[in-house]
């Protein structure tokens, strides 16, 4: 090899200017040979290892078998690590960093991390090892404080006798607590990516995804009922309910939750539903009993009068010599009590079914505004707001003021009632009116939990209601059928119910109810 090519390899600079200059850094700064050999610490590190300033320090580094006796002031436990790190820098000739404790001259270890870059020739031949080491001892002290924290936060989660969970932004689990794996006998492996879906009853599980779905899209809060599966297969209600936790620019950073279990409540609330229910068609039949034992009162008597009136005209009119003088009065007593019986029923009719109604023609939007005014004091006491979107300049219909006002204010009112357990802000009450095909149509449009069975809402003495006779829709429908017209229902979308009026333009007085 020439003079020439071994120039080349010399050390971009003499080791006493190194030396002098990694002395003055403000960190602890060494070097090595080419080989590994450690040949420098400047004097921080010096002082830091107690050397004396005249210390000779040439440590010919074997990262085998004579690695743990060189180096010494390296903590046992980092042996390991530190040379599998420094062998690999060595064999590749690129660059690492590996974090260590070191023992100071009291005999106290701090952590360090420790960087090696290589420094070589202009022909690219690595002449020395250059390498920082960076005190790291209160970032680990904190790391270690924080990893406390989280596992005293943890311990408290786990044994928080609820079901608590937590979710990333884009909703998937970062964290389910012990009751939950403990109550549903999985991992928390089996809830990511939709996992989540075998511990919810299959009935529930498309609408608890489409709740969740529009909480994580839109940040609102999540709730919802449930049936959550327990690790023996047997299903319980639970009430689940979410939150974001945000930054300070209102980002979600986080979602946690719980879900309760409310199955003794759930249970003990539709028994007493049904015990309601069966209440309330008790008293139904109570009321229809005391409405037929009055109307058999009311009959009976013109009946009795009638069948005594009778037997005496047949007695006047019987034998030889016939009284019909006396037999005329009997008859125009049984005709006198039948008109009497007549009388009755028709009065007991007219109860129950509406009088002919005395139909005007009128604009439909005037009367809903009208019932709209009415109605106002009972929707702000249940917390309901009643909107409007009327079709302007409506033809006039016949129909009767009174009896149309009747059965809006009954829908309005059923309406209100409906939403009775629905969230506050869900508590909107839409009426709407147009013309098409001839007739006006008038819709009453909710937000409730809609109707089980729409086709049994118009029957006499059907009632969702606890204390409802189940007349009022009956008497609606009749109201409207004597205007030739209809009462319709349907369920509303996403929910709700819409009852729908529809009244003929034309006017039609020989209806008849």
């Amino acid at each position: 090899m020439s003079n020439d090519d071994n120039s080349t390899r010399k050390a971009p600079t003499n080791p006493a200017q190194l030396q002098a200059t990694l002395n003055v850094i403000p960190a602890y700064t060494w070097y090595a040979a080419s080989s590994g050999a450690l040949t420098f610490v400047n004097k921080r590190i010096a002082d830091y290892l107690g050397l004396p300033q005249d210390h000779s320090l040439r440590l010919g580094i074997d990262v085998g078998t004579e690695w743990d006796s060189h180096i010494p002031f390296l903590h046992p436990d980092d042996h390991q690590e530190t040379r599998k790190v420094w062998s690999t820098c060595l064999r590749t000739g690129e660059a690492g960093e590996v974090s260590f404790r070191v023992r100071d001259a009291q005999g106290r270890y701090r952590w360090f991390l420790s960087r090696a870059e290589p420094l070589r020739a202009s022909d690219g031949a690595l002449v020395v090892w250059v390498g920082v080491n960076l005190d790291i001892e209160e970032l680990k002290r904190a790391e270690q404080t924080l990893r406390e924290s989280e596992s005293r936060h943890r311990e408290i989660i786990d044994t928080v006798p609820s079901m608590l969970w937590s979710a990333a932004p884009d909703g998937e689990p970062t964290h389910v607590n012990k009751t939950i794996l403990d109550y549903s006998g999985m991992r928390f492996e089996d809830f990511l990516s939709l996992g989540w879906k075998e511990f919810i009853h299959p009935d529930d599980f498309e609408e608890t995804a489409s709740v969740f779905s529009h909480s994580i899209q839109t940040g609102e809060s999540y709730r919802i009922i449930h049936r959550l599966r327990r690790a023996d297969g047997k299903y319980f209600w639970h009430d689940a309910r979410g939150e974001p936790l945000r930054d300070k620019e209102q980002r979600i950073i986080h979602w946690y939750g719980l879900a309760v279990d409310i199955d003794e409540a759930k249970r003990a609330e539709d028994e007493l539903r049904v015990t309601q229910a069966r209440l309330a068609r008790a008293s139904q039949a109570a009321t229809v009993a005391e409405l037929s034992a009055s109307i058999a009162h009311e009959i009976n008597q013109p009946l009795a009068g009638i069948i005594a009136s009778a037997e005496t005209c047949r007695t006047w009119l019987s034998g030889d010599n016939p009284n019909l003088p006396r037999a005329r009065a009997a008859l125009a007593r049984i005709i006198r009590d039948g008109n009497a019986a007549a009388d009755i029923i028709r009065r007991i009719r007219a109860l129950f079914r509406q009088m002919a109604p005395a139909k005007t023609f009128l604009h439909i939007n005037e009367v809903i505004d009208e019932v709209k005014r009415l109605a106002q004091d009972e929707l702000n006491r249940r917390g309901v707001t009643i909107e409007t979107a009327l079709a302007k300049d409506l033809p006039a219909a016949s129909f009767d003021r009174i009896q149309i006002q009747q059965v809006l204010m009954n829908l309005i009112r059923n309406a209100a009632e409906a939403m009775e357990n629905t969230s506050d802000d869900a508590k909107r009450l839409m009426v709407r009116s147009q013309c098409k095909d001839g007739s006006v149509i008038v819709e009453v449009c909710d937000h409730g939990p809609g109707l089980a069975h729409p086709d049994k809402a118009f029957e006499p003495f059907y009632s969702t209601k606890q204390n409802g006779l189940g007349v009022g829709l009956a008497i609606s429908r009749s109201i409207a059928q004597a205007h030739g017209g209809t009462l319709l229902v349907r369920n509303n979308q996403p929910q709700g119910t819409v009852f729908s009026l529809t009244l003929p333009l034309k006017a039609n007085d020989d209806t008849k109810i």
